[in-house]
């Protein structure tokens, strides 16, 4: 089954419900969402080769978040790759009538209901915004910031950029310093 077919068997006020179930801190972007799926609804599906896989995850026990789980929503190429380094591709920078011509992967339409498919496929799709014109600018922007990167030479890329591990040492001594005041 393909997203769009969902998205066509399906009525605004029952993704409404459940999106805002599932996301109640989008409410006041809840008209942005409306938009977007009546759009949908009237875009043709491309063939694409790969399926939607939503995969529920527990959150780490250190997360101050109400929300004790999230799903993740990727995708995955139809044919197996053995040179592929991953399984799990980001795909929220794909073009909406891509989105559409996926099929939902078995599991994912075994572990949700269809209006949990579309509600989770609509808050990936709109992760960098609410028109495609949006989210093309922002994917551009990170290749071109990404090219940028690639240009600089080994002594800028260590001036400019940290690790990890420097991130997560800020953060400690901002939590240690914050504690003792």
């Amino acid at each position: 089954m393909k997203l769009y077919d969902l998205i066509k068997s399906t009525n605004w006020l029952s993704i409404e419900l459940t999106l805002l179930k599932l996301y109640p801190d989008q409410i006041s972007l809840i008209d942005e969402y409306r938009k977007v799926f009546e759009k949908l609804k009237y875009l043709k599906p491309e063939n694409y080769a790969m399926k939607i896989v939503l995969t529920k995850y527990d959150c780490d026990s250190d997360d101050e978040s109400e929300i004790r789980t999230y799903v993740d929503v990727s995708g995955r190429n139809i044919e197996n790759n053995p040179k592929s380094i991953t399984e799990s591709y980001a795909i929220e920078f794909v073009e909406w009538t891509k989105w559409l011509g996926m099929d939902i992967a078995p599991e994912s339409v075994v572990n949700f209901t269809d209006l949990e498919i579309i509600a989770h496929c609509l808050h990936e799709m709109t992760f960098f915004g609410y028109e495609e014109d949006e989210i093309k600018e922002q994917f551009d922007n990170i290749n071109y910031q990404a090219e940028k990167y690639k240009k600089l030479t080994e002594e800028e890329k260590k001036e400019k950029t940290i690790t990890l591990d420097e991130i997560k040492n800020d953060q400690i001594k901002k939590e240690a310093s914050a504690r003792y005041k």
